[in-house]
């Protein structure tokens, strides 16, 4: 039997209830094949992770020992949300790397996408080999994989959560979500208890800004990238499409136009809204922005970010553009 095929007979978990019997029998399975052993987890702070860590929690406690790796890659203040939310909110086991440098290093002058992908995947995973030989009885790697995951890893994308480990690592996959579609994730989250910002959080692919950050990646144009998200999220925030909209941001590629900036000839990247609407993330529909909305978006983007001199808007549904640029 092929455990990473999703049953035909397989009920979508629409509500608690359902949630709660996948729950249930989670905790049951995880139980059986961890037993009294330590897991370690690739704490994000996404979605999927996040539930992931709750499941594990609610199942083996303190045994459960989260990482969270800031590759240098990630949102405005995100892992400063995720040591508050899991250390202090949750009281989670939590271990906290900076490995910005050294990710960065790797993805010097790397342009291709599948392997800006699988150079993040790989060090992600050698990042939590090394912790895994530093503590004791550690014999299970946790890991957020869900359905679409599987599903795009033949052919579509490479993913940090689907195959690729290495020969020597010594540790078991727990990945008791991968046959959920996100939007059951999300129900199950709720179910948990997690808090409305972390089950509600819109999706963040596991490479993070490395994908939207197009090409090869330097550090400024990461950091503008960084810069107009954060104002892209603020203000889909104050105008109430932040809980309407599925997934929403900035890609920056890398080229550049001529533009005019204090009366003089000035060279940007442009920063390009991205934002769809999804069940299953196998399809996706364009949200429609009011136009003032763009216009305040597009203005403080242009005048508050250093490198940045036009704002662009992505139209292409999926099919046939995929949800991610890279």
């Amino acid at each position: 039997m092929n455990t990473n095929v999703r049953p035909e007979s397989m009920q979508r978990i629409t509500t608690k209830a359902l949630a709660d019997t996948f729950i249930a029998e989670q905790i049951k399975l995880i139980k059986e094949q961890v037993g009294d052993k330590k897991v370690l987890l690739a704490l994000s702070g996404g979605v999927d992770s996040s539930v992931v860590a709750a499941l594990l929690i609610k199942a083996i406690g303190k045994q459960l020992v989260c990482v969270h790796v800031n590759h240098g890659l990630m949102r405005k203040g995100e892992s400063e949300q995720v040591i508050e939310i899991f250390k202090k909110g949750l009281d989670a086991n939590l271990i906290y790397i900076d490995a910005t440098d050294r990710f960065l290093n790797l993805l010097k002058d790397v342009s291709e996408p599948e392997r800006k992908r699988k150079i993040i995947g790989a060090e992600f995973i050698e990042v939590f080999n090394e912790e895994a030989k530093k503590l004791e009885s550690v014999d299970f790697l946790a890991q957020g994989t869900i359905y679409p995951d599987i599903l795009e890893s033949d052919g579509v994308k490479a993913h940090h959560n689907v195959g690729g480990l290495p020969e020597d690592m010594k540790l078991e996959l727990v990945e008791p979500i991968k046959l959920l579609y996100k939007d059951e994730v999300r129900v199950v989250g709720k179910a948990l208890g997690l808090p409305e910002e972390m089950v509600d959080r819109q999706p963040f692919p596991g490479p993070g800004l490395g994908v939207r950050c197009l090409g090869a990646i330097t550090r400024d144009r990461l950091h503008a990238l960084r810069e107009a998200d954060a104002i892209l999220r603020e203000e889909f925030k104050i105008c109430g499409l932040s809980k309407k909209v599925w997934q929403y941001f900035i890609a920056v590629p890398d080229m550049k136009s001529v533009g005019v900036k204090n009366d003089k000839r000035y060279e940007g990247w442009p920063a390009i809204i991205r934002a769809v609407n999804t069940v299953d993330a196998m399809s996706a529909t364009i949200e429609e922005i009011p136009y003032e909305i763009l216009h305040k978006i597009t203005n403080r983007i242009t005048n508050e970010v250093e490198g940045i001199n036009r704002v662009l808007l992505d139209l292409t549904p999926k099919p046939i553009g995929t949800i991610e640029w890279e």
